[in-house]
């Protein structure tokens, strides 16, 4: 990770399972000391938002649109990755973070 403040987008249908696991992660990398600005939002927001991020991960039941989402990252250079169901089920920050770094 860089001293810049990274920003991160997590996308889900409506954006309400999101917003948990944004929290969790947001814990989660203050606790490691992390400078990362998360936010959770519907995935129909995304073209709004993409300018502005550096990461977009993506809640596991969006999975079907993953080509169309990564063709959006891609043309914005943003990195992007589909959150596994293991890690999004039970909500867990701190393998997000693992996951998102690892991207």
């Amino acid at each position: 990770m860089t001293e810049k403040e990274l920003n991160v987008l997590l996308v889900c249908g409506t954006g309400a399972s999101s917003g948990f696991m944004a929290a969790n992660m947001r814990k989660a990398a203050k606790k490691a000391g992390l400078t990362i600005k998360i936010q959770a939002r519907s995935e129909s927001q995304l073209e709004d938002m993409i300018d502005d991020v550096d990461y977009l991960l993506v809640g596991p039941h969006l999975s079907y649109k993953e080509a169309e989402l990564q063709a959006t990252a891609d043309a914005h250079q943003v990195k992007m990755g589909i959150i596994p169901q293991t890690i999004y089920g039970t909500l867990n920050g701190k393998a997000a973070l693992e996951f998102m770094q690892a991207l």
